[in-house]
């Protein structure tokens, strides 16, 4: 493990800043939390002892994306809540919706399941690479992911979309 140079540093963003951002803003579907999470994982790797070599790295920065989007999350949760429970109304803003139908069934899932399918769909990460990045045991990802591509499913066909031509 080691800090980057600024060169490194550098490189590591253009390779991997776009594909960072649209996982983000998949798994928040709002493109101001995307950037905020974008921002704050480059922040970070600033101060990080990098694993070595590129997989690795990339791993890294899915898996604190992964983990600021899951914080964010709770703390909205968290702030509702709070809300509720004080009898105002939720001045809470909701994320704009996505204009076509699969894009807003995908945003009707738990964040966990579009991170899954996401990172396994979208990014074509393997089982192990996936793991790492959500912090998850290597073994349980085929069952979480069969489990949210059903959920997808599910919500797919409760929106009278056929998911075999929607996906």
């Amino acid at each position: 493990m080691a800090q980057l140079s600024d060169e490194a540093f550098a490189a590591l963003y253009e390779r991997n800043a776009r594909s960072l951002w649209i996982y983000a803003y998949r798994i928040t579907s709002n493109a101001a939390d995307a950037d905020d999470i974008v921002q704050e994982t480059f922040v970070r790797v600033l101060d990080a002892d990098l694993p070595d070599g590129d997989e690795n790295a990339r791993r890294y920065l899915f898996r604190v994306a992964s983990n600021l989007a899951t914080d964010r999350w709770r703390r909205v949760v968290r702030e509702e809540r709070t809300l509720r429970s004080a009898d105002r109304p939720s001045t809470v803003t909701q994320p704009p919706v996505p204009d076509d139908d699969v894009a807003q069934t995908f945003a009707a899932l738990k964040p966990r399941d579009r991170a899954l399918l996401w990172l396994a769909y979208v990014e074509g990460e393997t089982h192990e690479s996936i793991a790492g990045a959500l912090r998850l045991k290597r073994g349980s990802i085929k069952v979480m992911l069969s489990r949210a591509r059903g959920r997808l499913r599910d919500l797919l066909r409760a929106r009278g979309l056929d998911a075999k031509r929607s996906l």
